[in-house]
């Protein structure tokens, strides 16, 4: 199978691996694993981070510069509407009109899980408003169609709780969606260390998001470096295709015409 690049909001990407800027101990570990991840793509908590909004606080624009990486803004912390529609107006102001942004409308504090209803809400206002929606949502495949037809310019599913480093707990509800989607499916959260990524990749994933995977490691640049190659070699093994799996062994070389 011949690949196709990643293509989001009419740019296309060598790196398929979006990371976070969270949960580093400062901002110079997040520099080193970000460069390190090779993500061309980092998402950005609008209301926990500081991009020019606090004009006396240190600046993750200073480390993580625009001119070199796409800056995501995304709605973490949000849990209507009205507040991510809010935060990603405030964005596209600190970011000169920047359009791409991660929709997030959040249930709960405890587990972080997607409110579905204000999510679509969200979605509907900010795509008539001309924003490039990228949108974390459940893994239900209804809504994940519902959130396309709105204009979502990429839906992105959870494969675990925010944070739960669970893995990729429901690979069939993935596929669904994987199957009926028309825009990039993104793995967003869940994934906990190189082998989820490189799952999410082989269910056949554009690309997959993350930052509580690398900010914990006990070495996040290290971390930030394996899910790079997790994220190359689950695509590869996506294009070439897994051999059929088989209840009995196949030897691997014939058994006819052996001498004697």
């Amino acid at each position: 199978m011949k690949d196709t690049p990643l293509t989001l909001a009419g740019r296309t990407y060598a790196s398929r691996l979006l990371v976070g800027t969270g949960k580093y101990r400062d901002l110079d570990e997040t520099r080193l694993a970000i460069e390190a991840s090779g993500a061309e793509i980092v998402t950005v908590a609008v209301r926990r981070t500081n991009i020019g909004q606090n004009p006396d606080e240190p600046n993750l624009l200073d480390v993580i510069s625009p001119e070199r990486y796409t800056i995501l803004p995304n709605t973490a912390g949000c849990y209507d509407a009205a507040d991510a529609v809010r935060t990603c107006r405030l964005a596209r102001e600190l970011l000169d009109g920047h359009n791409l942004v991660k929709l997030e409308v959040l249930a709960d504090q405890k587990t972080l899980f997607p409110n579905v209803i204000e999510t679509l809400k969200a979605a509907e206002t900010l795509v008539a408003d001309g924003f490039d929606v990228m949108v974390y949502t459940s893994d239900d495949p209804i809504v994940a169609r519902q959130l396309e037809a709105i204009g979502c310019i990429a839906v992105m599913p959870l494969a675990g709780l925010i944070g739960s480093g669970l893995g990729i707990c429901n690979p069939y509800n993935l596929r669904i969606i994987l199957e009926e989607a028309k825009v990039p499916v993104l793995v967003d959260a869940g994934v906990g260390t190189a082998s989820d990524a490189t799952i999410a990749m082989e269910l056949g994933c554009e690309a997959v998001l993350m930052n509580s995977a690398i900010a914990h490691a006990r070495e996040p640049v290290l971390m930030a470096e394996a899910m790079k190659h997790a994220i190359v070699a689950g695509r590869l093994a996506y294009l070439a295709g897994r051999m059929p799996r088989k209840l009995y062994a196949t030897a691997s070389s014939p058994l006819d015409g052996l001498v004697g």
